[in-house]
């Protein structure tokens, strides 16, 4: 298949050298042409234009920071206009369900079919090809997908358009709360005297186990916040999902309180640590180093 990737930062990087890599024929654009160059020798043709990836692509894919972003690139830089009739639009960026909603009724004038397919896992289930990926819009688009999303990791069909987005929310609240929590109880373990490892290895199975234990407890007990997925990005999400709650009317207070914690972090310098630096700023708080 012929297919676009416009974006190639920490996700786009390996999912488009997955693509290369299954044999599909990749065309790849990003801002910053060096990001987009990395893949040239997987494979993939360079573009310094979007307009110039997507023409005559059968399927594009955009992965870029949020829903303002994807306007600009779709319907300013000109890539919906430059998009052939009959093609296949999937955004696996998180942005809020009304953008998802509002992009595909101006691609559908263009008889652009649409689907928001944001994902979970990080850079980790990225290069695994083990990314969550939820996936909203019509089923014939989502079966056209498919075998595109098979390169990636496992999708669900959730519902129509904006659903994808609705899903990530859900999981972009629950990833956020986990860190916070886990990053307390760590910490207070380890002001009490216990030992942090041990702490975690000691509830490994029980029901406070977690993916999010796991992986980000684990570095938060190596003090390792190399970005994969940063603090403003966790930020924007918990940020989207109160939009979102507002506009149908839902109390969120649990994400409220997340939101107020990570925007502290944020203040205090953490923007471009990895989402378990909300430690740093728990640990700040109470003069922990």
């Amino acid at each position: 298949m012929k297919i676009a990737l416009l974006g190639i930062g920490l996700m786009g990087y390996p999912m488009g050298r997955r693509l290369c890599d299954a044999g599909h024929e990749v065309h790849v654009w990003n801002r910053t042409l060096g990001k987009a160059q990395r893949l040239t020798s997987a494979g993939a043709t360079v573009h310094l234009h979007p307009v110039e990836a997507v023409r005559d692509a059968e399927l594009v894919i955009t992965m870029l920071d949020n829903g303002s972003v994807v306007g600009h690139v779709l319907f300013e830089l000109g890539a919906a206009a430059a998009m052939k009739s009959g093609s296949l639009l999937v955004d696996m960026s998180s942005i809020k369900p009304i953008e998802a909603k509002d992009h595909a009724a101006r691609l559908s004038e263009r008889h652009i079919a649409y689907l928001d397919a944001p994902v979970s896992g990080g850079t980790i289930g990225a290069e695994a090809g083990t990314l969550a990926i939820m996936a909203g819009g019509k089923s014939a688009s989502f079966d056209l997908a498919l075998p595109v999303f098979n390169v990636f990791g496992r999708a669900t069909h959730v519902g129509p358009v904006g659903a994808g987005q609705l899903a990530k929310l859900a999981n972009q609240m629950i990833v956020g709360a986990t860190i916070g929590i886990v990053a307390e109880a760590l910490l207070l373990c380890e002001r009490g005297g216990a030992n942090m490892a041990k702490v975690k290895e000691a509830i490994t199975g029980g029901f406070a186990d977690s993916r999010i234990l796991q992986v980000h407890g684990q570095r938060m007990v190596e003090r390792d916040f190399a970005p994969r997925g940063r603090m403003s990005v966790q930020l924007k999400d918990l940020r989207n999902a109160l939009s979102t709650a507002s506009e149908v009317g839902f109390e969120a207070p649990i994400t409220a309180l997340f939101e107020q914690l990570y925007a502290q972090g944020i203040e205090h310098g953490l923007a471009d640590l990895d989402h378990a630096g909300l430690f740093v700023e728990l640990a700040s708080r109470n003069g922990m180093s």
